[in-house]
């Protein structure tokens, strides 16, 4: 078993079409669904006092966007909520205490909500822990007997708590390759690992579980099977933002790389349009396939933990191939195999995308 996990003492370590209300998740769905299909957080439309009846939007066989279900009024301020992963939202106040609800997944009961403190963040010194890139948990609940929660802030400082022995405090590692300081945390069930890609997506680091280290286990991606490009197009992405994922595939046990490139928009200094997606499959040896076929999949972007899902579990109109992503200021989707584009611009304060729930 893991070092962080058995020996705590060492710890220094799609937009909106309206349909209908749905009192219950189960009046969605029929009950041959065991889980519900992603779902897209939308907003809350207050209802009374600081409560507001959660707003999403789901592909299913019957769309739901408004539920019965009255969440805090306060989960739809950005500044805030500073990430999501497997449905629990983590907020983070003045107060530096970092807590975890469970308020924005659909089928959590909102009479008996979750909410789970856990000890005072430590700051690292020259780090700062005001700023989160996100958040990431190695299981579906904190309430798990090994789950360990990951936040990766802004900067050198990425931090490790077990919730169910938070007494003893986080695990602050301090990353001194400045090509992770912007990096987004995410968790392989597969190896056992969080891991980190790095600026550029040519170095990942990853740390085990079963053998805590301060320095990561590096691995350098070798870029395979690139695409042709125009002159054009290259200096269109020269002139683009660009953020790098890593999502693994449960069913497949794949893991991809997937950079997004954005542009601010020629009228605004404030908005910005996703111009490219690219994806690329990367094998045990560290090559990074770029490829246009990542088969019977889907995969979503937002301020969430990055998630993929089969499509054919679910209704036949969550088509597979396609990349959806959702931000502050835009939402869409794209197609890998034609590479096309769909975006709107929009604000929204709570761009959280929430993976399948078991429907209880």
């Amino acid at each position: 078993m893991s070092l962080l996990l058995n020996h705590p003492s060492k710890l220094c370590f799609r937009r909106p079409v309206l349909v209908r209300s749905s009192p219950r998740i189960s009046d969605a769905f029929s009950p041959s669904f065991m889980q519900t299909p992603p779902c897209s957080i939308l907003k809350a439309v207050p209802c009374g006092g600081d409560l507001g009846r959660l707003k999403v939007l789901w592909d299913g066989p019957d769309p739901v966007n408004y539920l019965q279900k009255k969440v805090p009024m306060e989960l739809m301020n950005e500044s805030e909520v500073i990430g999501s992963s497997n449905g629990w939202v983590a907020t983070l106040k003045d107060d530096g205490i970092l807590r975890l609800q469970d308020d924005l997944n659909p089928c959590a009961s909102d009479t008996d909500p979750k909410r789970i403190p856990l000890p005072p963040l430590v700051t690292l010194p020259h780090c700062q822990t005001k700023l989160v890139t996100n958040v990431s948990m190695s299981s579906s609940s904190p309430e798990d007997e090994d789950c360990v929660v990951a936040v990766k802030f802004l900067g050198p400082q990425l931090s490790f708590c077990r919730p169910t022995r938070s007494k003893y405090g986080w695990i602050n590692v301090k990353i001194e390759n400045s090509c992770f300081y912007n990096s987004h945390v995410m968790f392989s069930k597969k190896d056992q690992m969080f891991r980190l890609v790095g600026s550029g997506g040519h170095l990942v680091g990853s740390w085990d579980l079963h053998e805590y280290k301060h320095s990561p286990k590096l691995q350098k991606l070798r870029f395979r099977n690139l695409p042709k490009m125009s002159k054009a197009k290259r200096e269109l992405m020269d002139m683009c933002c660009t953020t790098e994922y890593l999502v693994e595939s449960e069913s497949t046990g794949d893991t991809f790389l997937v950079k997004r490139y954005r542009k601010t928009l020629p009228e605004t200094t404030k908005e910005m349009k996703t111009e490219f997606l690219m994806v690329f499959n990367i094998d045990q040896k560290g090559n990074a396939v770029y490829t246009k076929d990542i088969g019977d999949l889907c995969i979503f972007l937002s301020k969430s933990e990055p998630f993929s899902v089969t499509a054919s579990s679910f209704p036949v109109d969550l088509k597979a191939n396609l990349i959806f992503f959702d931000d502050v200021d835009e939402f869409g989707s794209a197609s890998l195999e034609d590479s096309t584009i769909h975006s709107e611009n929009s604000t929204s304060s709570a761009p959280y995308q929430i993976p399948p729930q078991p429907i209880y």
